[in-house]
């Protein structure tokens, strides 16, 4: 300003008009106030704020770079997260005083944040942060502790997968444009940045913020190039093709440090209502994409050496799970009570673990059932605690009461699973599954059935098919029971209880030498199953008609108890 006042005021001015101020709309910001030469700004998350700190941080560096030094414009940008005491547009208290205390503290062109905002995001962003410490900070009464942002997740060379992210992280290039319709530039666009908000919701893996990936837009860069620019695994790419009414998608999930593809898939679709088309597309691409990263994920682990590191172990116990045994269910926990004590903090290995349990009554009928089952709600508990914005906590949670018979809390906590990740198909089965079994089956057909539709793919897809099948045995539904049945078993034919529903509508159809024949291979799978699920049965439906009419179904089939 001493040497060029007029000058270094036009240049702030234009910084501000073209990054800063587009950044904090961008990250859903609120500039409160301006104060000389600082902002004062509000955001809806500290998530939110930390990206847009990072993401101005990051342009200004850019700006920067063909100015000489002595006329650089630097900024330091702190982060806090507490309450704040609202007075018209205006914002005060600790929460504000706490966060203008640390700008001081941060380097020029670079940001802090407080232990508070810290805490809020370590497992939910892609970066690297350095703890500062205690700091005594002017006016305030209490120390607070201080973490600086170091750099982005570090660029490492896709063919060391030892230098990887603990957890893989993901890259969402921008959809390309093939139709030749630069209108259909912003449905491009927009369709990725819904796609990189949908897989956010995925705790298991980090997303790459659009900011950093569209820097890619318009650009041919080889996957490679670009996963070890931004520090990734895997790159999803894709593009759109529009003729007439009709518009075609197409989406790759590729593991950069192979080059190989992961998963493929085309979605054709007649243009009705745009929005519409876009929150279907980005919700199956979402719900597809998870679930294939992470199978990719437990078949990358199953050839390595077992690592300490907890992301390792927790795939590595899902390897085991999905072998769908009991020696696998007790081989699964095992590993996933190692990444518990690798990272006591790792909510989604308390989520596996609780399911573990969970299984272990349910699956391999273990007589222990009430205290199984209370394990497996401590270990949900614990996973909602460590992370409420986790929807497999959440599901795990609802889907643990629903074992217990209780209805109301198991639908609540399905219904907020899918709040925070409307893509993960896993919720709306339980949902499904807990209306059932609350008496409302109708109702559960739909969200099973949407359920299945999102991730058709799933290795315990034999199992949800047969939930719907149940489904369709309480709505006294016969046909529909028998086919959803007889579907689940040509998934996979060990799962006895599919057996059993096949037994139950046959026998309400009078096809009793169908129905007995479904009743002894459900016995030679697995002896004492069906005296297991006369047992179940009332425990855990509202209505115990419900129950009953399940069962006596097995009674027309022939079954004596």
């Amino acid at each position: 300003m001493g040497v060029d006042e007029v000058g270094t005021l036009a240049a702030l001015r234009a910084h501000r008009a073209e990054l800063i101020d587009n950044e904090i709309a961008e990250y859903g910001g609120r500039i409160v106030k301006t104060m000389g030469d600082g902002l004062l700004l509000e955001f809806p998350s500290v998530v939110n704020a930390t990206q847009c700190a990072i993401a101005v941080q990051q342009g200004m560096a850019e700006r920067n770079e063909a100015v000489d030094e002595d006329r650089r414009i630097t900024f330091r940008i702190s982060v806090n997260l507490g309450d704040i005491i609202v007075d018209g547009d205006d914002i005060f208290g600790d929460g504000v005083n706490i966060a203008a205390r640390l700008e001081g503290l941060a380097d020029p062109g670079g940001v802090v944040v407080s232990g508070d905002a810290y805490r809020q995001i370590e497992n939910k962003m892609d970066l690297a942060f350095e703890d500062l410490g205690e700091h005594q900070l002017k006016n305030i009464v209490q120390s607070v502790r201080v973490y600086r942002f170091k750099t982005a997740a570090r660029a490492v060379t896709p063919g060391s997968v030892g230098e990887l992210f603990a957890r893989p992280a993901l890259a969402v290039l921008p959809l390309v444009n093939m139709s030749g319709d630069a209108e259909q530039e912003y449905f491009a666009d927009g369709l990725t940045e819904d796609i990189i908000t949908a897989l956010s919701y995925w705790r298991s893996f980090p997303v790459i913020a659009r900011n950093s990936t569209f820097t890619y837009k318009g650009r041919s860069v080889d996957v490679r190039t670009i996963a070890t620019n931004l520090g990734v695994r895997y790159v999803l790419e894709g593009s759109i093709r529009k003729g007439g009414e009709r518009i075609r998608i197409t989406a790759q999930l590729i593991d950069a440090t192979t080059g190989h593809h992961v998963w493929a898939e085309k979605f054709d679709r007649i243009i009705e209502d745009i929005f519409e088309l876009q929150d279907e597309i980005t919700q199956k691409i979402a719900a597809a994409v998870a679930p294939e990263l992470e199978r990719a994920e437990r078949r990358r682990v199953a050839t390595q050496t077992p690592d300490p590191n907890a992301w390792d172990l927790y795939q590595r116990g899902m390897s085991y799970f999905y072998q769908s045994t009991k020696d696998g269910n007790a081989k699964s926990r095992e590993y996933f009570e190692r990444a518990i004590d690798t990272d006591p903090n790792y909510s989604l290995a308390y989520v596996a673990l609780s399911r573990s349990f969970h299984d272990e009554v349910v699956v391999w009928q273990n007589p222990n059932r009430d205290e199984l089952l209370a394990k497996s709600l401590a270990a949900a508990q614990r996973s909602v605690e460590l992370d409420d914005t986790d929807s497999y906590a959440h599901v795990m949670l609802g889907l643990t009461y629903m074992r217990m018979a209780k209805h109301e809390l198991s639908i609540a906590q399905c219904r907020k699973s899918i709040i925070l990740n409307p893509s993960n198909s896993f919720a709306y089965i339980i949902l499904g599954n807990a209306l059932t079994f609350a008496g409302q089956p109708e109702d559960g057909i739909s969200n099973i059935a949407k359920g299945i539709q999102l991730n058709p793919r799933d290795p315990h897809a034999n199992y949800f098919v047969n939930i719907l099948a149940r489904a369709h045995l309480t709505s006294r539904h016969y046909d529909e029971a028998v086919e959803y049945a007889r579907e689940s078993i040509n998934l996979s034919s060990t799962w006895p209880f599919a057996y059993l529903v096949l037994a139950s509508a046959l026998g309400h159809l009078g096809r009793v030498e169908e129905a007995l024949s479904g009743i002894a291979e459900c016995e030679r799978l697995e002896p004492g199953r069906t005296a297991f699920e006369f047992e179940e049965m009332p425990r855990i439906h509202r209505n115990l008609d419900d129950a009953e009419h399940i069962l006596e179904g097995l009674r027309k089939a022939g079954w004596s108890e």
